[in-house]
């Protein structure tokens, strides 16, 4: 079992780090954590919140091109339960460069909206809270 006080980082590839790292903190207000150049041939940025326990990596492979998402439903959901800091949420993310799409899967549809980023990869705002 892992334990409670463990981080996760969620790790991708991608051809547009400073751009893509850009978006995701103009849009979602994560900040940079860190970053790090030509280590054993990657660079790589990560970002977050400081207090909240994951965070996202983007990493670069120098030499190497990766292209686009593999499909339509790589997703990080952020689920936001109250409307008009949701609402908030879709206009500050569209104006870091994310384009409005339909969802692969249409329960994202009736559950807020999917955005896309440059290199294809989804991000969910949806205006609900959570719970099991």
């Amino acid at each position: 079992m892992i334990a409670r006080d463990c981080v996760l980082r969620v790790a991708r590839p991608t051809d547009n780090m400073q751009l893509i790292a850009k978006m995701y903190c103009e849009g979602l207000g994560f900040q940079r954590l860190g970053e790090f150049e030509d280590h054993l041939g990657f660079c790589g940025v990560l970002i977050g919140h400081s207090k909240h326990s994951y965070h996202l990596e983007f990493t670069h492979h120098l030499g190497t091109t990766v292209g686009k998402a593999p499909t339509l439903d790589n997703l990080l959901v952020f689920y936001i339960p109250e409307e008009p800091a949701w609402h908030q949420q879709c206009i500050q993310v569209q104006s870091a460069g994310f384009i409005e799409v339909v969802s692969y899967n249409p329960y994202w549809d009736d559950t807020g909206k999917t955005f896309e980023d440059t290199d294809g990869y989804r991000i969910v705002l949806a205006q609900r809270g959570w719970s099991l």
